[in-house]
Parts: C-alpha cells; structure tokens; sequence
C-alpha cells in the first residue's frame, strides 16, 4: 500500500451508540479521501444495520482483512467481532462493551505495528467496556498503558480554545492526591511539548488555574495555589515554559481572553471541560496528548438516547479526523527538522574538532 496519504484507524466505539452515524455521515464526504485512507475497525454486518437504520443508501465500505489491503480512494473496514453480535440501539449492553473493546484492541495494535498512521475513537460506554482486559476509566488511561512514551494529557481542542487538566477522570474527593507539584509540572511539560511538535506552535503560552474559588484568594480560601500551583509554575518558567498563572477559573473565560493563550492547563476534569463544552461542544474534539501516536476522538459520548435517530452531528467526529491528521503531518514534520538540526549539530561539531589538528 502506498503511504503518500495518512492511514486513519477509526475504532467503532459502543455499537448501540451514535458511533457509527458521525463515522458514516463524515465519510460520506468525498473530499475525505483526498487527505486521508480511513479504516474503521469494527464490523461490516453491523456497519450495514446501522446504514439501513439511517436510511443511507449512497454509502458502501470496502471489506479488508488487513490495513495493506486498504483501498486508498475509499472508505474501508476491518471485521473485528463476531458474526452474531447483536445490535440494540439505546442500550448498554455487555455486548456492546466486548464489541467496542474488540475493535480498539485491533486497531491499537495495528497502530503501534506501523500499519495505520493516526487512530480516531468513536466514542465508548465506560461502564460496559469494562473486563479484565479493560480496567481503566476511559481511552485516555487505557492508551496511556499501550503507548511507548508512559504519560499522556488530556486535551480538549476547538478553534476558540485548548484546555488540558491536571486530573482527568478522577472523583472528586481523591483530587488532593493529584494537585501537586509533581503532577501539574509534568501535565505543563507534556502540553508544552504537545503544543510543539503536534500543533507546531513555537513557544507556547499556557494558562494555569487555580484549584480553589478566586484561586484562593491569597490563602484566604485554600492554600494549593501558594504550596504546590505557584511552585510548580516557577519550576516550569525555569525549564523555558511560559506558564502564566494561577488565574481563577470562574471569571477567566469572561474578563481575562481565552485568546491570550495557546492553552489552558485546569486542575481537574469538570473545571477545563465544563467551560469548554459549553462554547465547543458542536465541533471540539479530545486530544490525547503526550502518547508515541496521535490520537483523537470526538467531545460527545454514545449519546444512546438518539442512536438510530439520525439527528447526531457528525461536526465533532469530522474535527477529530481532521485534527488526527493535521497533527499527524506536524509531528512528523517537528521530527524531520529535529532530526536535521541534530544532524548539522553534529557535523559541526565534527569539524570543530577537525579543525583542532589542521
């Protein structure tokens, strides 16, 4: 197979989902395949059940056993589960989970082996994926454990906004045992690095908040911001990362400017994303930032209240291909240069050293 495109795994998420109508519905765009060859790991029966339940008729995937088989003009799928996988739409379903589960392992692997360049995740049902072969609270940590690089970030990205937090899926009363100095300067370090090489922004400035109201109000109404945000802040400055902050998360939004800032670094899962899915939720897309690959994934969930429907918007889903690859070519570009200057950097060296016996 030819590698001038981008090879996109997409994963099929929970079958009973409106996974399945946000892949269709983007793939349906021709122009797709002019950037990129998708592969959905899933199944082709229940592929087609979901196209009749959508009334789409205008709309075929091309059946493949291997990624090297992919035909680069459409959109092609991988058989990942059993024939007899039964779909009930609306419904969390261990069935469902294993199904999910299924195609993401598959699609991982072909990942990490080379055989497909980015991966894109229809979304999950948390609850029903778990087995033992997936305990984990959602993608991000699961992907975390596959990857070669040992930490990841949970980024959410739209055009107006990038947040990242420091506690991703985390309940609420444990976050004290994720607020500190150690955790917030190694989420600052990998979202600087992420904004570096997959978003090619040089020298990015990033947001902190605070953990508290009014970000403590100068130990008035907690003490992290002072013990362990400020700290954490000043070792990041000192490594060349421009953080700014603490900022407090209520009125950031309104009186300082979002647009100030290349990112944002919130303390906790609900304290980035609620304010981000309340301006972005239409086209944001969650980025997994800090892995040896480049994944994405639409903001929504299964939205199982709709499945079959055919009112889901597939802008999100589109957003994260889109993203997947744009990101996949910038890393790759970030490396290409790194690689160049490194081996200039060595070269001259060299001959520094040549020059001392001429």
């Amino acid at each position: 197979m030819r590698k001038d495109k981008v090879i996109v795994g997409i994963s099929q998420g929970d079958i009973n989902g409106i996974g399945y109508e946000v892949i269709i519905k983007t793939l349906l765009d021709n122009r797709i395949y002019e950037i990129c060859t998708p592969i959905v790991y899933g199944s082709p029966k229940i592929a087609a059940y979901h196209r009749k339940a959508l009334n789409i008729n205008n709309f075929s995937l091309n059946i493949i056993k291997h990624a090297s088989e992919a035909n680069l003009k459409r959109a092609n799928i991988i058989n990942c589960n059993d024939e007899n996988v039964r779909v009930e739409l609306g419904k969390s379903t261990k069935t469902a989970g294993d199904a999910a589960f299924q195609a993401l392992d598959r699609a991982v692997r072909d990942l990490k082996n080379g055989d497909i360049d980015v991966l894109v995740t229809a979304p999950i049902n948390k609850k029903n994926i778990q087995s033992e072969a997936f305990n984990y609270p959602g993608h991000t940590e699961y992907l975390e454990e596959k990857s070669d690089e040992g930490s990841a970030i949970m980024l959410m990205v739209s055009d107006v906004m990038r947040v990242g937090v420091v506690a991703g899926h985390v309940p609420v009363f444990k976050l004290s045992e994720y607020i500190t100095k150690d955790n917030i300067l190694k989420k600052l370090r990998l979202l600087n690095q992420t904004l570096i090489q997959d978003f090619g922004i040089n020298n990015p400035v990033i947001a902190v908040f605070g953990l508290n109201p009014h970000a403590g109000d100068n130990g008035l109404i907690g003490t992290e911001e002072n013990e362990i945000i400020i700290p954490a802040i000043n070792t990041a400055k000192e490594e060349g990362i421009v953080a700014i902050g603490p900022y407090p998360a209520d009125g950031f939004f309104g009186a300082t400017g979002i647009n100030k800032f290349d990112a944002i670094l919130a303390m906790y899962h609900d304290q980035g994303l609620a304010p981000f899915k309340a301006i972005s939720f239409k086209d944001g897309v969650n980025y997994t930032g800090g892995l040896s690959f480049v994944r994405t994934s639409p903001a929504h969930g299964t939205a199982l209240e709709i499945a079959g429907k055919n009112v889901a918007s597939e802008n999100s889903f589109r957003q994260a291909l889109y993203l997947a690859v744009d990101s996949f070519k910038k890393r790759k570009e970030y490396f290409e240069l790194k690689k160049s200057s490194l081996t200039k950097d060595k070269e001259s060296n060299v001959k520094k050293q040549a020059d001392k016996y001429v």
